[in-house]
């Protein structure tokens, strides 16, 4: 909160939440309200106002605020890192709410590792290859949805895989919050007798492949002729056949 009093300039992601913010503080934890000047920064006009306010960043107390989430994670505020950084002015970053490890905490999925993809596109090919590529990359994967298109996502899912896993968290940290864990099948049966509101996160499952993937030392292991041993090691690495051949023939 003392840097919320001691500021001096905030840029923020939309200014009407970022003064509602500050009288809940001062309300609850008695802040005292910074003598400062607010202006909007966000994706659409991020550039414009590194031009206009850039070089008050090292002379004065700025605090970046976004709306709801942490900054650069799916919200406004990475160019402002980046500027800070090319012209030499400190900076730190103060963790906030993120919906992302909120959600995959909250998802009981056994792996630590999981990849984060923010919104899909909207629609189209571009939508259909990004959800494809999800469903096959390997990993457990976070997405963000809006309450419209949550139908759309599951069904697009079970066009894909109708018993992949799947954990949807509704409204984290807020009053409606509520989880869902099962397939992507069953929690499609399940929210078509509730209303769909507020904003989703989901975290599908990886894909659970049973095939067996040899690696490099076992390849190398294979009691196979230099030819074909050479073509799967190339397959494992950025050497080509013929150096892979050279190699197996003089060792």
């Amino acid at each position: 909160m003392k840097l919320f009093e001691q500021a001096e300039l905030f840029l923020c992601e939309d200014t009407r939440e970022t003064k509602k913010l500050l009288r809940l503080l001062e309300e609850r934890f008695a802040l005292h309200s910074p003598q400062a000047d607010f202006v909007s920064f966000n994706e659409h006009n991020g550039q414009e106002r590194l031009e206009a306010y850039g070089k008050m960043l090292a002379d004065k107390n700025v605090v970046y605020v976004s709306d709801a989430g942490m900054p650069v994670i799916s919200d406004p505020g990475q160019i402002l890192v980046e500027y800070c950084q090319r012209s030499g002015v400190e900076y730190d970053v103060l963790p906030g709410a993120s919906a992302v490890t909120t959600a995959y905490a909250a998802s009981g999925f056994q792996e630590g590792k999981f990849l984060f993809y923010a919104f899909l596109p909207h629609k189209g090919k571009e939508r259909t290859t990004a959800l494809v590529e999800v469903m096959n990359n390997g990993f457990n994967t976070v997405l963000y949805e809006s309450p419209h298109r949550l139908e759309k996502l599951l069904e697009e899912i079970i066009a894909v895989d109708a018993n992949r896993e799947l954990f949807l968290a509704k409204e984290l940290s807020k009053k409606y919050q509520r989880y869902y864990r099962g397939s992507a099948k069953e929690l499609n049966e399940v929210l078509k007798n509730e209303t769909i509101r507020g904003e989703w996160v989901v975290v599908i499952s990886a894909k659970k492949s049973t095939q067996k993937h040899l690696s490099f030392s076992e390849v190398l292991a294979l009691d196979l002729p230099p030819k074909p041993k050479a073509k799967l090691l190339s397959l494992l690495s950025k050497r080509s056949v013929k150096e892979w051949y050279q190699e197996l023939i003089n060792t």
